[in-house]
C-alpha cells in the first residue's frame, strides 16, 4: 500500500528541517536544469538555446546551496543520533547511502554518460550497446563523457552520497566526544549570541581558503584530492549536528533573522561587486577581505534561511511527509531525465523557450510518476531508492 499523505504532529518535531531539506532539493533540481542552459558555463550537456542572464540567480544560489544541503544532513543525523548504539547507526546509514549509490551508477548514470559521449562524438547512437560496454568496463574514445578516464563506473550529481557517508562516519567519533569529554565545549557553543554567532564560525573557513583552496581550487567531485570541497562541506556537516537540539542557538537564529537576511542580502552585493573590480593581479590584504566576503556571504545565508525556516516552515503541513520521502528518488533521478529529455529536445529546434519549459517539465513530471507509480509501490525498488519498507 502507498504511504498515507496524513502527518502525524510529534511533540520535539522539527518540521522546517523536513521542509528546508525540499527547498534545498528542489533547488538543486533548477539548478541543474539551469545548467542544461546558462552559458559559459562548463556540464555534460548544453543545449542549443543558452543564455548569460541565468549566471546571476545560478551564482547566488551556488555560494550556499551545497553547504546548506550538508548543514540540513547534519542537522538530521543530530534528530536519530542517540537512537541506536554507534555502530547500528552506522551500519543503518551504509546501507542507506551506499545501496542506492551503486544502483545509481548501475542503473540511473548510464543515460548520462550515454547522451554526453553521443553530443562529443564519440560514440554512434545505440544505447544497449553502449551500457554493455560500460558495465563491462571497456574503454571509450578519451574525453567521451565526464569521468572515463577514470576505472570503474561515474557516479556525476550522485558524489553527494559517498560524501555524505564518509562524513557521517567520521562524525561518529565526534559526536561521542560532544556527548562526553567535549561537553564543556558544547555548553560554550551553546552560549554563541549576536555578532560571534555570525563571525566565529567563518573562522574556519578563512583557515581553508588561506592554505587548501590554492592548492586544491577545483571542486572535482571524485572524492580523491577533493580536499577543499571536504574541509567545506564535512565543516557544515558538522555545524548542522552542533546546531541540532540546541534550543538556546534556535532562539538566536529565530531572533537575529531579519539582521541576518538584511546582512545577507548586503553581503552578496559586496561579493558580487568585489569580484568585478578587484585587479587579478590582487594584493594580499585584498585576497584576505576577498575571502573574509566569500565566508560571510555564505554563513550569513544559511543562518538567515534557517532563521526563517524556523519561523515559518514548522509546521505539520499536509504535503510535507510525501515531498519529504519524495526528495531522495527525485534527487537520484532527475539528473538523468534532464540530460535525455534535454538532448532529445535539443535536435527539434523547438525554440529556447518552448525547449526549456518541457525539459523543466519533463524532469519534474518524470521524477513525479516514476516515484509515485514505481518507487513508492515496489518493494525492491524502495530499498534500491533508499527508502523504508513499508510494513
Amino acid at each position: 500500500m502507498p504511504m498515507t499523505t496524513d502527518i502525524v504532529s510529534h511533540p520535539g518535531r522539527r518540521y522546517d528541517i523536513d521542509a528546508l531539506r525540499v527547498f534545498a532539493f528542489g533547488l538543486l533540481i533548477l539548478y541543474h536544469v539551469g545548467m542544461f542552459y546558462v552559458s559559459d558555463w562548463d556540464y555534460h550537456l548544453k543545449s542549443n538555446y543558452q543564455t548569460k542572464w541565468l549566471q546571476l540567480p545560478m551564482l547566488f544560489s551556488n555560494q550556499w546551496r551545497m553547504s546548506l544541503i550538508f548543514l540540513i544532513s547534519g542537522l538530521a543525523v543530530n534528530f536519530v543520533w542517540g537512537k541506536y548504539h554507534p555502530a547500528i547507526f552506522a551500519l543503518r546509514r551504509f546501507w542507506r547511502l551506499f545501496v542506492p549509490l551503486i544502483f545509481g551508477m548501475v542503473v540511473i548514470i548510464p543515460p548520462q554518460n550515454y547522451y554526453e559521449a553521443l553530443s562529443n562524438g564519440a560514440i554512434e547512437r545505440g544505447f544497449f550497446d553502449f551500457f554493455g560496454q560500460y558495465l563491462s568496463g571497456q574503454d571509450f574514445p578519451p574525453q567521451a563523457f565526464d569521468g572515463d578516464d577514470t576505472p570503474g563506473w561515474t557516479w556525476n550529481h550522485l558524489w553527494y552520497l559517498p560524501y555524505l557517508l564518509s562524513y557521517t562516519l567520521l562524525l561518529i567519533p565526534i559526536a561521542i566526544f560532544m556527548n562526553g569529554p567535549g561537553k564543556r565545549l558544547r555548553n560554550s557553543i551553546r552560549r554563541l549570541q549576536g555578532i560571534w554567532l555570525i563571525l566565529l564560525p567563518i573562522g574556519p573557513l578563512v583557515l581553508y581558503g588561506n592554505l587548501i583552496f590554492p592548492n586544491y581550487p577545483y571542486f572535482n567531485h571524485a572524492f580523491i584530492g577533493d580536499w577543499y570541497a571536504h574541509a567545506m562541506y564535512f565543516t557544515f556537516f558538522v555545524y548542522g549536528f552542533i546546531i541540532g537540539r540546541e534550543p538556546s542557538i534556535w532562539a538566536e537564529l529565530l531572533r537575529l533573522r531579519k539582521l541576518t537576511l538584511g546582512l545577507a542580502i548586503v553581503s552578496f552585493v559586496i561579493f558580487y561587486t568585489i569580484g568585478n573590480i578587484l585587479p587579478d593581479g590582487r594584493l594580499a590584504w585584498q585576497e584576505q577581505i576577498e575571502l573574509i566576503v566569500i565566508y560571510l556571504n555564505r554563513w550569513l545565508w544559511l543562518i538567515a534561511i534557517l532563521g526563517w525556516g524556523a519561523r515559518l516552515l514548522n509546521h505539520p503541513f499536509r504535503w510535507l511527509p510525501y515531498a519529504t520521502e519524495a526528495v531522495y528518488p527525485w534527487y537520484l533521478l532527475h539528473q538523468t531525465i534532464t540530460l535525455s529529455v534535454g538532448y532529445e529536445l535539443s535536435q527539434l529546434q523547438l525554440g529556447g523557450v518552448m525547449e526549456s519549459a518541457l525539459v523543466l517539465m519533463a524532469t519534474f513530471g518524470g521524477c513525479l510518476l516514476i516515484h509515485e507509480f514505481l518507487v513508492r509501490r515496489v518493494t525492491a525498488l524502495r530499498v534500491l531508492f533508499g527508502l523504508r519498507k513499508v510494513a
